[in-house]
């Protein structure tokens, strides 16, 4: 349902770090879980000191992307003595599969991690088909202990 590979994905970082951006995409992806339950695909993305004001959700021919922002001011007279935390614009990308009805995500932002509710089709959901039959039905075979 959820594709994970991008071809350009080793370009993208090359560029990010030769350019200086700091995406999460150059080396270090957002961490996220996706899974299955009943009819929805659910996805988890964890954004702390994201603002949500920032992030923007979209879908286009059928890739999901993911992009925001996160600041820090220093202020002049700051020491800086270690920064390891990323700051800038990231971008997360997943390819939805044709079975994902994408009209009808939901998007919640809680405690720094960005929830996505994606429905899976109902052309894609598994269906029950009946079996016709004009032989006569089988007899019930019994089988005893021994």
């Amino acid at each position: 349902m959820l594709v994970m590979n991008s071809p350009f994905r080793e370009l993208d970082s090359l560029f990010d770090q030769l350019s200086g951006r700091a995406t999460a995409s150059s080396g270090n992806p957002i961490p996220m879980d996706a899974y299955r339950r009943d009819s929805d695909i659910w996805v988890h993305l964890d954004l702390p000191g994201v603002a949500a004001d920032s992030l923007d959700v979209s879908v286009e021919r059928n890739v999901l992307t993911v992009t925001g922002e996160r600041n820090w001011q220093r202020n002049d007279d700051d020491q800086l003595y270690l920064a390891e935390r990323r700051r800038g614009t990231f971008r997360r990308q997943v390819t939805l599969g044709d079975g994902l009805d994408a009209d009808a995500i939901e998007a919640d932002y809680t405690d720094g991690v960005l929830t996505l509710r994606i429905p899976v089709a109902e052309q894609a959901q598994p269906k029950k088909i009946s079996i016709n039959s004009a032989s006569p039905k089988a007899s019930a075979i019994e089988a005893s202990s021994t």
